[in-house]
């Protein structure tokens, strides 16, 4: 299988200098070539180890109030009530 590296890079807006560009396409072919030896995986995924199978909690709502002085007394840096975060989008 041959994998088109530089429309990957490409894609994923990266730049790959092209003495480098047989090495990722030598490692993105092996990846590739051990996934497909994978075996599939039939039903149900919590049988992949039945001594520990996965179980999820149940969800439970929690009951208890905690006042807003409370829950806001960790945040680094307030303003009207409210957490100041940095500018993200310019």
């Amino acid at each position: 299988m041959s994998i088109d590296v530089k429309h990957l890079a490409k894609l994923a807006r990266l730049r790959i200098e092209d003495d480098k560009l047989a090495k990722f396409e030598k490692d993105m072919e092996s990846i590739v070539a051990m996934v497909e030896q994978l075996p599939a995986l039939d039903g149900d995924a919590s049988g992949l180890d039945p001594e520990h199978p996965m179980k999820l909690r149940e969800d439970i709502e929690g009951t208890e109030k905690i006042a807003r002085k409370e829950l806001l007394a960790n945040a680094p840096q307030m303003q009207a009530g409210c957490v100041v975060v940095p500018k993200t989008v310019e």
